[in-house]
């Protein structure tokens, strides 16, 4: 079904200018470790807490390890504090994510269009962002406590080309969607615009974009999108093992100020993550768990 804004994608793109450069890709991220064994939520969360304080801050806070690189007078330009929950309340939301007898979490199915999409009653959250940004990757990371889902990761850029649905137990639905740029789908006009703007019970849209090579022209386009069609969405910057801290700061830094002071839809904390070293997926399952109401936390402020 066309939309009837006309395609705001299909309009952006057919401006002039928008692809120079597109063709230089950057590899993918090496393979996500996989997990050798099932394991308990408390028993892998408890690894976690016996790390000493620094490596617990970069792996759980990513964006407070970053900030000590800061000097006072700079440290409020990022926002650390919107999303904070306590250690506990991180383990709670990590229950959420393990897959158990009682706790089924699976991929239900495919779709290319909307009206093709399960019926489901379950909160939704959805994951888009540029081909080769890492998405299918990080949603293996996040599924990491249910070893047995099956989230296909491609060497090649624009492997994803329908809506993948999976299913996270009693709690919530998480929609793999295809990327944007470089091999998209033919149809991903209709089939993401659509989805975008029709899903009823779609409740936060996670945008990706590359730490190393910060937000680029097609991603302005999906910010756009996300403006225009007045939807929540939140940044999670991904691959932040493969910079520098001293380039991850800057770019980090920059796309703070360009969320500040060009959006309104947008959450205003950042998610750096990465899916080789699991560094900010548990701060992001926990957000994804109290944002689709399964998780109530103290460590959400909004002023």
């Amino acid at each position: 079904m066309r939309s009837r804004w006309g395609g705001f994608w299909e309009r952006k793109m057919a401006a002039p200018g928008l692809w120079p450069g597109m063709g230089r890709l950057l590899e993918m991220p090496a393979a996500l470790r996989r997990v050798s064994r099932p394991y308990s939520t408390f028993q892998a969360f408890a690894e976690v807490l016996r790390l000493p304080k620094q490596q617990l801050t970069k792996l759980v806070f990513p964006l407070q390890d970053l900030e000590r690189q800061l000097v006072p007078e700079s440290k409020s330009e990022l926002h650390l504090k919107i999303f904070d929950p306590s250690l506990e309340e991180i383990a709670r939301a990590e229950s959420i994510f393990t897959a158990t007898a009682r706790n089924r979490i699976e991929y239900l199915s495919s779709a290319e269009r909307l009206d093709h999409a399960p019926d489901l009653p379950r909160p939704e959250v959805c994951f888009i962002g540029r081909s080769n940004v890492g998405k299918s990757s990080l949603i293996k990371a996040l599924f990491s406590l249910a070893p047995e889902v099956e989230v296909r990761v491609s060497k090649k850029p624009g492997h994803t080309k329908k809506m993948n649905f999976f299913k996270v137990g009693k709690y919530l639905t998480l929609v793999d969607m295809p990327g944007y740029g470089y091999r998209a789908p033919e149809d991903f006009v209709d089939m993401v615009e659509t989805y975008l703007k029709e899903r009823r019970n779609l409740m936060r849209t996670f945008l990706l974009v590359d730490s190393v090579v910060g937000i680029q022209k097609t991603d302005n386009i999906a910010i756009e999108m996300c403006e225009e069609f007045a939807l929540p969405y939140v940044m999670v910057l991904t691959k932040i093992d493969k910079s520098s801290k001293g380039h991850l700061l800057k770019q980090v830094l920059q796309i703070q100020k360009f969320v500040d002071t060009n959006t309104q839809g947008c959450f205003p904390q950042l998610f750096p993550v990465s899916a080789v070293t699991y560094s900010g997926i548990h701060l992001l399952r926990c957000f994804i768990a109290n944002i689709t109401g399964n998780l109530k936390t103290d460590g959400i402020q909004f002023s």
